[in-house]
């Protein structure tokens, strides 16, 4: 009776192989390459790309036949996302941020693209920027991207930047070719100050600054964004909004275990 309740269906779990070698790739992949990653001839692949795609799982450039994770994927992904335990904590805590600074708060993740954002309270005045649920942030242009950039691994932002510089993250943000030298400089800065800010960067009028959410480890989870209009948001280093911004994702990391080293 337990080998009958263990019996699975071998047509999807051959298919999910297909769907973890995307997901591994971490980029958009052709049919040949996937099949290989896969273990399977081509002819093989095929239809199940074709099946994933009739429902939103996979989806095909039509410019250049590659493959990559469909927007059902993605809400698979944010749901599962919604799940964990760090973004529970969390939204809790930037509902209240948005409350007392009166500004709109995103939460992200860093997703396969690059930053993402999987939750936004508004503030009583909503904004009109492209900040959404599922929206990627760049690494070098936005306050987001500029704090996940601080604190991962070297190698993995230059991976980051490379993939933004070849998508349609860099289109949508105007993204200027930043050198080496002058990002790392913005990105010390971060370090120092523990949070990141822009001023009328990427998008005119509209400022923003993100801190930081770390987990037990030290490994960044999280970032908290807060953006609006620059009439409006002052992002003095030692302003209000800053300090409760700052609070508000120290008080999340504590809640994930993280003691900073004094």
């Amino acid at each position: 009776m337990e080998e009958k309740s263990r019996r699975g269906i071998q047509s999807i779990e051959i298919g999910g192989r297909l769907l973890t070698a995307l997901v591994e790739a971490g980029a958009p992949m052709s049919l040949g390459e996937l099949a290989k990653k896969a273990g399977m001839p081509s002819a093989k692949a095929h239809p199940y790309l074709v099946s994933f795609g009739s429902f939103g799982l996979i989806e095909q450039n039509p410019l250049t036949g590659r493959y990559e994770l469909g927007p059902f994927a993605l809400q698979l992904g944010l749901i599962s996302l919604h799940l964990l335990d760090p973004v529970r904590i969390a939204i809790p805590a930037i509902t209240q941020l948005a409350a007392d600074i009166d500004q709109t708060v995103g939460l992200s993740v860093l997703g396969n693209q690059g930053p993402t954002i999987i939750y936004i309270s508004e503030s009583s005045y909503p904004i009109h920027v492209n900040m959404r649920t599922g929206t990627v942030m760049s690494i070098q242009t936005t306050a987001t991207g500029r704090v996940f950039a601080a604190f991962l691994p070297p190698k993995q932002v230059e991976r980051m930047i490379e993939l933004e510089r070849n998508s349609g993250v860099a289109a949508q943000f105007g993204v200027p070719d930043i050198r080496a030298d002058k990002l790392e400089k913005l990105l010390a800065e971060v370090r120092k100050r523990g949070m990141a800010r822009v001023q009328g960067e990427p998008i005119p009028g509209i400022n923003a600054m993100c801190a930081p959410v770390f987990e037990h480890s030290g490994a960044i989870r999280l970032g908290i964004t807060a953006i609006g209009p620059a009439g409006s948001f002052d992002v003095g280093w030692d302003g209000a909004a800053a300090s409760r911004i700052r609070d508000c994702a120290d008080q999340v990391s504590a809640r994930l275990g993280f003691r900073a080293v004094a």
